[in-house]
């Protein structure tokens, strides 16, 4: 396994397919840049999903959050992209990616994005 920043996600077996049971990351020190100013956003990601067959490997995960370190993008879109790759990555039965991005301007961001209906 890479031990750099990258897009791949890994994922093993889910080991309870018979039940639906919640997987919570949270994500204090995800870093990107201002697509306008270049500058430095910071903020604190919370995933939640319920798997189906497949569970994403945490050290992957961590790549993953941390290629984003160099780009610049709007906080809707990337917090729509992690969840996309996220459901790519796993075909989860529900997926939550909420961005928590810190304070700029006087503003405070939250973007939540889902994908299909927690049972």
């Amino acid at each position: 396994m890479s031990t750099q920043p990258n897009r791949n996600l890994d994922t093993f077996p889910n080991p309870n397919t018979g039940r639906d049971f919640v997987i919570h990351f949270d994500c204090p020190e995800f870093t990107c840049l201002c697509p306008l100013t270049g500058q430095p956003d910071f903020a604190r990601f919370e995933l939640e999903y319920i798997p189906d067959q497949k569970c994403i490997e945490s050290k992957s995960l961590k790549l993953y959050l941390w290629s984003y370190r160099d780009e610049g993008a709007f906080h809707e879109a990337i917090t729509n992209q992690i969840l996309d790759d996220m459901v790519a990555a796993c075909e989860p039965r529900w997926f939550k990616v909420t961005g928590h991005f810190y304070v700029r301007g006087g503003l405070t961001p939250t973007i939540t994005a889902e994908h299909g209906t927690r049972p």
